[in-house]
């Protein structure tokens, strides 16, 4: 059996934030009764559900996770949730605490209100982080947890937490583990911006992209909206107790990446500089498998990478382009 999302309550964690507001988007595609997005609008922004409100009722509940009693009350005769909330891999290494709070506490909130506000199904973002180095390529979801990041470890428990709940409660979930992903609401102006955007602010000054070492490290990327798309496909279909990737299925370098975005932004000629590889999370190799996902939700990706950098370039110039706020 399938779940129906029409005339359901949904709840987002993280729904104000990059791939969550996305999700916000296609639920109202759905015909949905109510988008509940919790947010502490760290990561996230209002603008970025906008689209959303304009045609449908969104609540955005602006507040953390962590706070267990805030979760138990926007959980109250909530369908569905999607569990998007989550601090960067890099975040988590800066602050230990903070990334036990949000990445173990908070996850544990969320689906412990779930199962006792009687949630019909939740999915959940993990990561291809839990892989760690590779042992073997494409990487399917057997390989082994190569893990040694403090955000790698804490989706590995929030997956083993999913697991026990199921079992314990009946709680149906998917898992899903993003691979590499990208394109509009990235953050632009975080401490912690993705290199993408650090690329594309020195390539309109002219500057060269620079890569952490030789540039033949190789990530999987994929486009949000392609995420969005498998957390819908997740939670309508009859998948539970599982763990899917969310990838393209195509590899590609940190050298073509630089190349392909120099062309996008109309500066072939640039040539990206190396330095020294950074110690955070050096996986060299990174290329999904998609047949399990393809063949439990039906779940392709749908754009290829030049495609989804020209929105994302497009997009970032239009935010960039807004006139800035000031206040006397």
């Amino acid at each position: 059996m399938g779940y129906e999302l029409a005339g359901s309550r949904v709840l987002i964690t993280g729904g104000a934030g990059f791939i969550g507001s996305h999700i916000a988007d296609l639920l109202v595609n759905e015909q949905v009764a109510e988008v509940i997005a919790i947010d502490n609008l760290v990561r996230g922004n209002r603008e970025n559900l906008a689209a959303a409100a304009a045609r449908a009722r969104v609540t955005l509940v602006e507040g953390s996770i962590t706070d267990r009693a805030l979760v138990e009350r926007c959980m109250h005769g909530v369908d569905y949730v999607f569990h998007e909330a989550a601090l960067r891999i890099t975040h988590c290494a800066a602050d230990p605490a903070s990334a036990h709070a949000v990445m173990y506490d908070g996850a544990f909130n969320v689906v412990d209100a779930a199962a006792k506000a009687g949630v019909k199904k939740i999915v959940a973002a993990s990561s291809a982080s839990v892989y760690g180095e590779p042992d073997y390529l494409p990487i399917d979801e057997q390989h082994p947890y190569n893990n040694r990041t403090l955000y790698g470890a804490a989706k590995i428990a929030n997956e083993h937490l999913l697991r026990s709940y199921c079992d314990m409660t009946g709680l149906p979930y998917v898992a899903l583990r993003y691979f590499n992903v990208y394109g509009p609401r990235m953050d632009i102006y975080g401490v912690y911006t993705e290199v993408m955007i650090r690329w594309m602010d020195r390539i309109d000054q002219g500057l060269p992209p620079v890569i952490f070492g030789d540039g033949s490290q190789s990530m999987d990327f994929v486009f949000v909206r392609d995420v969005a798309r498998a957390n819908i496909r997740a939670m309508v279909s009859d998948a539970s107790d599982i763990v899917l990737n969310v990838a393209s299925g195509t590899q590609t370098t940190l050298l073509e990446l630089s190349q392909m975005l120099c062309e996008v932004m109309g500066h072939p000629e640039l040539k990206a500089e190396h330095v020294e590889e950074r110690k955070v999370n050096p996986v060299r190799r990174r290329l999904g498998s998609t047949e399990l996902a393809r063949e439990r939700i039906g779940f392709v990706t749908g754009v290829p990478l030049r495609e989804g950098l020209e929105e994302l370039v497009a997009w970032r110039r239009a935010v960039l382009a807004q006139p800035v706020e000031v206040v006397a």
